[in-house]
């Protein structure tokens, strides 16, 4: 590419960003936020799909289709890294599963 000023500027931001995050409590402050926010998704999800009950199925294979295109990323970046994994997806990885642990414990809720 080349070295333009929006170029320069976004590879600026994301260094500044990496090193921010490198400090072990703001990277779990990062993570924590990212499962919390990923279990208020699967909770709006669960109830405002479930308002109708006529968006049921079509939620239920989106969230699916969701959280696999997310694991398939996930675990291949992991796989071309040797198993270490960057902030990004780590986050990532953390909203999966507080989307997915939502969904159990509204489950479990609801009982069915």
């Amino acid at each position: 590419m080349q070295n333009t000023r929006l170029n320069s500027l976004v590879s600026n931001l994301s260094s500044q960003a990496r090193q921010f995050f490198l400090n072990p409590w703001r990277r779990i402050t990062l993570l924590v936020i990212s499962l919390l926010l990923g279990i208020f998704m699967g909770i709006t999800l669960v109830t405002s799909a479930g308002q109708l009950a006529r968006l049921d199925i079509f939620v239920a294979a989106i969230v699916l289709l969701v959280t696999e295109v997310i694991s398939w990323f996930v675990y291949r970046r992991l796989s071309e890294n040797n198993n270490q994994g960057s902030g990004f997806i780590e986050v990532l990885n953390t909203f999966k599963i507080g989307l997915t642990y939502s969904l159990y414990i509204q489950a479990f809720i609801l009982g069915s």
